[in-house]
């Protein structure tokens, strides 16, 4: 039974129980489609003007787009401002585990109209896979200078928190109880923490990385200027120290970071207690 306050089993029009994505991916495309459709934060149909029966805009282009195989515990939701754009507005992709868990694999939320940086793509112009296949060092100075995060092409739209509000719900309409993650960068798990994750595998590096950036640390003395993204005082702030670490200042590689949130729980964690706050994009 679902955990939440006035949260329902989700079931389909005939009455039956929906426990899994595999079991929604076996529905009809508009009652899938309907479904899925119902993780998109509200402000952001108003921004795009979509209608939230149709998924089309005033000129009745369809910008969302469903992908959920049958036979297949994955779905994946694409919104464009425009059908011909490369770029998504939104991506979000889930699927079930063989734990009975929700795992979300990628979220992505950009303000369609922000200015774009290139850090998809390495120096030669080739997808870089989220810097795996080489990094663009012009373009990520850019970003990282106009207060974008490691691998965000755009400013935000300020909509995660939304977003994650209506996955929890949705995750407990199946009746699972955990939501598992992999933060793709350092601003990525401390953002985690703040919706109430907590480490399968990963703490004692969250808990390294706060110790070694107090002054005398060994992260804070890499911070030397021997690049724009090892500078002094990058210690203080989420993005400065996202951005030292996506340049390479630890010991290890960022990997196998594995965060959990059981549903309706908050596990209070904090692993950046002492940082300073700046706007978030």
């Amino acid at each position: 039974m679902p955990k939440l306050p006035g949260n329902s089993p989700m079931l389909g029009r005939h009455g039956h129980a929906l426990t899994s994505l595999a079991a929604i991916n076996r529905l009809e495309a508009p009652e899938k489609e309907a479904i899925y459709a119902g993780l998109l934060p509200g402000r952001l149909l108003q921004l795009l003007q979509l209608d939230p029966a149709t998924l089309c805009n005033p000129s009745q282009e369809r910008l969302v787009q469903v992908i959920a195989p049958e036979g297949l515990s994955f779905a994946r939701i694409e919104v464009r401002a425009r059908p011909e754009d490369t770029d998504v507005v939104f991506f979000a992709e889930l699927s079930d585990t063989q734990f009975h868990q929700m795992e979300l694999a990628f979220c992505i939320i950009c303000d369609p109209s922000a200015p774009r940086f290139a850090v998809d793509v390495n120096e030669a112009g080739a997808v870089n896979y989220f810097s795996s296949n080489g990094r663009n060092l012009p373009e990520e100075l850019r970003a990282m200078q106009a207060g974008l995060f490691p691998h965000q092409t755009r400013r935000g739209l300020r909509m995660f928190g939304e977003f994650f509000a209506l996955a929890e719900r949705f995750t407990d309409r199946l009746g699972m109880e955990m939501i598992v993650a992999e933060p793709l960068s350092y601003d990525n798990a401390i953002r985690y923490e703040r919706y109430g994750f907590d480490y399968l595998t990963g703490k004692r590096l969250m808990l390294e990385i706060d110790r070694e950036f107090q002054p005398g640390g060994k992260l804070y003395q890499r911070l030397d200027g021997s690049s724009p993204f090892r500078m002094p005082g990058m210690e203080l702030t989420v993005r400065g120290r996202s951005w030292a670490i996506h340049d390479g200042i630890l010991d290890e590689p960022w990997d196998e970071i594995r965060i959990y949130k059981m549903i309706g729980v908050d596990a209070g964690l904090n692993t950046f207690p002492g940082r300073q706050f700046e706007e978030h994009h």
